[in-house]
C-alpha cells in the first residue's frame, strides 16, 4: 500500500503473479510518481504561488521557463537548500493514527552566462537542481472484525499464506485438489507503517535569446537521476486470542496463531532526458509567457524484495524472500505538459498567474526486462482507465518596498486529482509566502514557506476492505542565495 490509491486492477495482476511466486509491483501511482513535478528550487517563485512562466528572469528558468533566460543581463550564480516535512493522519477502522518524515538538502546550484550582443541577448544556463520529492509516511492501527489478509490471499491461491503455514489445501473425496482455504478470518487487530523517501535531481543545459525585439525564445535539454524507496511493514496480531486451535490442521506446531507479518521493499534507481521550449513576451508592465514540456523518458532499473513471517506458540516460520522478490527494468513515459502565464506590474507590485494542461491518462509503461508484453499492456489500459486530463493554476503576487529593501510574497496554487472517480476534497492545494532581500541589484537571499494539505486513501488488500482514510499536509521551508557580477 501507498498513500495514493491502488487499483482493483493492478491488486488482481499482483494476486496473479504472486500465485506463480513472482511478485510485480508497478501501477499508476508508479507512473504518477515520475510525472508529478516538485515545488522547484526558487524561493522567490514558491513565495509567488510557483506562477513563475511569464516571469522565469532569473537562473530558476531551467525549472520554470528557458525563455527566461534572455531577461537576464548579468552572470548570475545561485544556489539553495530545502526542508521539507511530510505528515499523514490516518483514519483505520475508528482509530486515528499520525505519522510524519522530513528530508533536509541542498536542492540548486546554477549558472546563467548571458553573452554580449550589438542587439538582443544570448544566454545560456547550466543548473543543477531537484525537481521531485518523494517524502511520504503512513501509520495505520485497527482491529478488522469482517476479514483478514490471510484470508483474502488464501482464496486467491496466493503462496504466502501456504508458505507460512496460515492456510492449507482442500481436497474431494476423491483427492483431487479443490482449493487452499484457512481458519483465520477478521477479528485480528491489522496495522503497518510505510516510508517513502527518494527524489529526482536534473542536470540542465539552458540557451536563450531573443528573437526580435521584446520576443524571448528558450530550450532546456535534461538529464535527470534519481531514487526512490518505500519500506512497507504490515501487520495482523490475535490481540483477543481467537485462533487458539491448529492454523493447518494435522500440524501441532502451528497452534495458538499470534502474528503474521510482511514487509514490501520497493527500491527504485532511475535515469532520464527530455526537452522543454519557451517563449516570453515582454511589454511596458506586462509579460506573457508559454513552455511545451515535452514527455519525459525515465528508464527505471527496480527491486522488489517481500519479507514474512506467522508466529505461534511454540514456533514462526520465514518467508524464503528469494521466491518472493524480483528485479525488473521498464521505462515510464510522461504526457506532454502545455503551460501559458500572464504577469502585471502595477507600480511595484507583480501580480502574474498560471495554468498547465497535463493529460494523465498518456502516461505510458514500456516493457526492458522481465514484465512482460502483456503485463504491460494491462497496465497501459489500466491507466487510460483511471486518469483524466487536468488544468493546474497558480497565482502570485510580490510587492516591492524599496524604503526597506524588501520583497514581500504570497501565493496559491492547486493540483487537482488525476483520478477519474476522485472529488475535490482529493486535489492537492498549497498557500505560499516569501520575503526576499537585494542588497544593490548583486546580492539576494530569498525565504519562502509553503503549505499544502489533500486527502487520500489506500487499501491493503482488495477493494474496501482494509482501506485507510487520509488527511495530508505538507510543509516546505525554501531558501536561495543569488550573486550577480
Amino acid at each position: 500500500m501507498s498513500y495514493f490509491k491502488i487499483s482493483f486492477t493492478a491488486i488482481i495482476l499482483l494476486i496473479l503473479v504472486c500465485a506463480q511466486n513472482e511478485v510485480f509491483s508497478q501501477n499508476a501511482n508508479d507512473a504518477l510518481r515520475v510525472t508529478y513535478s516538485g515545488f522547484g528550487s526558487s524561493a522567490r517563485a514558491l513565495g509567488m504561488g510557483n506562477s513563475y512562466t511569464a516571469l522565469s528572469d532569473d537562473a530558476s528558468a531551467a525549472f520554470f521557463n528557458p525563455a527566461g533566460f534572455g531577461l537576464i543581463r548579468k552572470i548570475e550564480l545561485s544556489g539553495g537548500f530545502s526542508y521539507l516535512r511530510f505528515k499523514n493522519q490516518a483514519q483505520f477502522f475508528g482509530d486515528t493514527t499520525e505519522y510524519s518524515n522530513s528530508n533536509t538538502n541542498f536542492n540548486r546550484v546554477s549558472l546563467a552566462i548571458p553573452v554580449p550582443t550589438t542587439q538582443g541577448s544570448l544566454v545560456f544556463g547550466l543548473s543543477y537542481h531537484n525537481t521531485a520529492e518523494f517524502t511520504g509516511a503512513l501509520k495505520f492501527s485497527g482491529i478488522n472484525n469482517s476479514n483478514s489478509w490471510i484470508n483474502y490471499f488464501s482464496l486467491q491461491n496466493n503462496n504466502v499464506p501456504y508458505d507460512l503455514y496460515l492456510s492449507y489445501p482442500l481436497y474431494d473425496s476423491k483427492d483431487n485438489y479443490i482449493k487452499d482455504t484457512t481458519n483465520i478470518n477478521g477479528g485480528l487487530n491489522q496495522s503497518g507503517d510505510i516510508i517513502n523517501s527518494g527524489y529526482i535531481n536534473n542536470w540542465t543545459v539552458s540557451g536563450a535569446t531573443e528573437v526580435i525585439k521584446n520576443l524571448f525564445v528558450g530550450a532546456n535539454v535534461n538529464f535527470a537521476v534519481g531514487k526512490y524507496e518505500s519500506n512497507n511493514e504490515y501487520y495482523e496480531d490475535d490481540i483477543n486470542y481467537i485462533y487458539q486451535g491448529e492454523t493447518s490442521p494435522g500440524e501441532p506446531q502451528t497452534t495458538d496463531f499470534q502474528t503474521f507479518y510482511l514487509n514490501r521493499l520497493l527500491k527504485w534507481e532511475l535515469t532520464g532526458w527530455d526537452v522543454k521550449l519557451g517563449m516570453i513576451y515582454q511589454l511596458d508592465n506586462a509579460r506573457f509567457g508559454v513552455t511545451v514540456q515535452f514527455p519525459k523518458d525515465f528508464e527505471i532499473n527496480e527491486d522488489f524484495i517481500v519479507n514474512g513471517r506467522s508466529d505461534y506458540a511454540s514456533r514462526s516460520y520465514s518467508l524464503n524472500s528469494k521466491n518472493y522478490s524480483d528485479q525488473v527494468e521498464y521505462k515510464i513515459k510522461t504526457p506532454y505538459e502545455f503551460s501559458a502565464g500572464l504577469s502585471l506590474n502595477l507600480l511595484g507590485l507583480v501580480v502574474s498567474g498560471d495554468a498547465t494542461l497535463i493529460d494523465y491518462s498518456q502516461i505510458k509503461f514500456e516493457n526492458i526486462s522481465g514484465l512482460g508484453e502483456s503485463y504491460v499492456s494491462e497496465l497501459n489500459k489500466n491507466i487510460k482507465q483511471q486518469l483524466k486530463p487536468v488544468i493546474n493554476y497558480n497565482v502570485g503576487a510580490e510587492l516591492t518596498l524599496l524604503f526597506l529593501g524588501l520583497r514581500l510574497r504570497g501565493g496559491f496554487f492547486a493540483r487537482p486529482s488525476p483520478y477519474t472517480e476522485d472529488d475535490k476534497s482529493f486535489d492537492k492545494k498549497y498557500l505560499t509566502a516569501g520575503v526576499g532581500i537585494l542588497a544593490q541589484e548583486t546580492f539576494g537571499i530569498d525565504v519562502a514557506l509553503v503549505h499544502g494539505w489533500w486527502k487520500d486513501f489506500g487499501d491493503n488488500y482488495g477493494t474496501n476492505l482494509s482501506r485507510t482514510y487520509q488527511n495530508i499536509t505538507v510543509d516546505q521551508i525554501l531558501l536561495t542565495t543569488t550573486i550577480r557580477f
